[in-house]
């Protein structure tokens, strides 16, 4: 798969056009600046860190003159994609969408900035053999350097409003691994007692991401467990997480893992 990684210095470019699909780490370095993000501005200084999924949703952007930043982006799938669906980043992206900004200490601040820079010298390598595991791996190490000073934010607030509970409930029902049979928006809403509508608008609002991505999330490593088991026949598979038949089994696979199970599993057989 093909993958953009971006590095930059311009606060202003943060949110581009062609940056809509990525997700977005700033650092502000020195001076200040701000933006507005769902309906809010928000005031950044030296050490601040922003992270926004999809950041064209950053509007008013102004900085003082003496203001400096430093950033990283990648597609925001593809981040997601490198992380245990049941991991922090899920629930994460709940608070970070109704804030984006996490204050850093000066380590945790040092620390990142070598993050975004082995990740910028390593960006002309492309002819590597192994660079996207090799970039992979660098991404994985911001991102979880990232939920250090993320979490510890998140501890001291509370969040009681109602829709960050819906959402909270829904991530703590696809935790228990229900969405090895059920991937029906409309399951979810039921056991939520809401509608579906409602679910869907309440999910996509806090977190900028719809259910079924969320629902997805969590399926796609409990499918690739069972096409990993080679005991297991596809149609075994395909009743375990009730499909409704082999076809639509095979176009759900397709779909999320880029093959057909059939390729897919052929794809783990050691190259000869």
């Amino acid at each position: 798969m093909k993958v953009d990684f971006l590095f930059s210095t311009d606060f202003y470019g943060m949110n581009a056009p062609d940056l809509s699909h990525t997700c977005m780490h700033l650092l502000c370095t020195a001076g200040e600046g701000s933006f507005v993000f769902n309906e809010k501005c928000y005031h950044i200084m030296k050490n601040d860190l922003v992270v926004i999924p999809f950041p064209h949703r950053a509007k008013n952007l102004a900085a003082a003159p003496d203001m400096q930043v430093e950033w990283f982006a990648a597609g925001n799938k593809y981040l997601q994609s490198l992380l245990p669906s049941n991991n922090y980043s899920i629930g994460g992206s709940i608070s970070l969408n109704q804030n984006p900004v996490i204050s850093l200490d000066d380590t945790q601040a040092n620390r990142l900035l070598e993050d975004f820079h082995r990740l910028r010298d390593r960006l002309g390598e492309r002819h590597l053999l192994f660079y996207n595991e090799m970039m992979a791996s660098l991404c994985l190490t911001m991102m979880y350097d990232i939920f250090e000073p993320h979490s510890q934010r998140d501890a001291t607030d509370t969040h009681t409003d109602r829709t960050a509970f819906i959402v909270k409930q829904l991530m703590a029902l696809l935790d228990t691994g229900i969405s090895r049979t059920e991937r029906n928006v409309f399951y979810y809403a039921q056991r939520l007692n809401v509608s579906p509508k409602y679910l869907s608008a309440t999910v996509k609002r806090v977190t900028g991401h719809s259910v079924t991505s969320y629902i997805d999330q969590h399926t796609i490593p409990i499918l690739k467990d069972y096409l990993d088991d080679e005991r297991l026949s596809l149609t075994q598979i395909a009743d375990h997480m009730n499909f409704k038949s082999l076809s639509y089994f095979s176009r759900y696979c397709t779909k999320h893992l880029g093959q057909s199970p059939s390729e897919y599993r052929k794809s783990l057989q050691p190259k000869v």
